[in-house]
């Protein structure tokens, strides 16, 4: 997409992880309204307000800001989006799954904004991060057995992005990333550790419903009151605050050690 040279960049960011690298790349400025969630991301309270890709009254709160450019990320809601698609501003439709998507998210918002040099610093910085913890990580040779759930009714596990930060901070993930999971999966994959990072919930899932399965009596997480949670939006958020998200894991898994970082 080419920016307009007769009129600014107005966008309105329905999606957490689109405002939060906008603000890291330096483009805050063309920001006119971000999602609710978006302050948990980004020093975002002066802007508006608005619904997000899941659940929107209506458009008319977007219209009146008058966007060049809307941008939406997983997970969407079909009738959300196709209210949007009736509009005739452009809609930028984000689904990343693994780092590397998150990585050209970075970049291509970046070229957006005409931030390239910016996009390409940030990613450059979130690399140098995974790799500390990376590097951090093989001092211990055994991998933590890890599951992680990103919402709990039904089961679903986090984000293949996850998976990956798991293995990046000495961890592995026992169940496939991203699906349904049942009870039985995880009763038999016997994960040492369980994080809990419930979608659109901050830190208030409930490590006690994981205590109460009678499925996991016998998973070695359990037995060992080793559930955890982490924020939300440190590993739901695949942008910038995934840093903190591997920081997060890192020591969940690495108790013993107290790293020195230079992030």
């Amino acid at each position: 997409m080419k920016e307009n040279r007769r009129a600014p960049l107005r966008i309105v960011s329905l999606a957490p992880s689109a405002t939060s690298i906008l603000w890291a790349i330096g483009a805050r400025r063309a920001l006119v309204g971000v999602t609710k969630w978006c302050a948990d991301v980004a020093p975002v309270d002066k802007l508006p307000k608005l619904g997000d890709c899941w659940h929107m009254e209506s458009v008319d709160e977007i219209l009146r800001l008058k966007p060049t450019l809307v941008i939406g990320s997983v997970p969407y809601k079909q009738e959300t989006v196709a209210k949007l698609l009736e509009q005739r501003f452009n809609f930028l439709a984000m689904n990343p799954r693994t780092l590397s998507d998150i990585e050209a998210d970075i970049r291509m918002l970046g070229g957006i904004t005409q931030r390239a040099a910016a996009g390409e610093h940030v990613v450059k910085k979130m690399r140098r991060a995974f790799s500390q913890f990376e590097k951090l990580a093989r001092r211990r040779k055994q991998r933590v057995r890890v599951y992680c759930e990103s919402w709990p009714n039904p089961r679903i596990s986090s984000p293949p992005w996850v998976s990956e930060l798991v293995n990046i901070c000495g961890g592995e993930m026992v169940v496939p990333a991203g699906e349904k999971i049942t009870e039985a999966q995880v009763a038999v994959a016997r994960p040492e550790v369980i994080v809990l990072a419930w979608a659109a919930t901050g830190t208030r899932a409930d490590p006690e419903q994981a205590y109460k399965v009678t499925a996991w009596k016998d998973v070695p997480a359990i037995r060992n009151r080793k559930v955890y949670v982490i924020s939300d939006e440190l590993l739901n958020t695949p942008g910038p605050p995934l840093v903190e998200g591997a920081r997060a894991l890192y020591k969940l898994f690495h108790p013993e050690n107290r790293m020195r970082e230079r992030t």
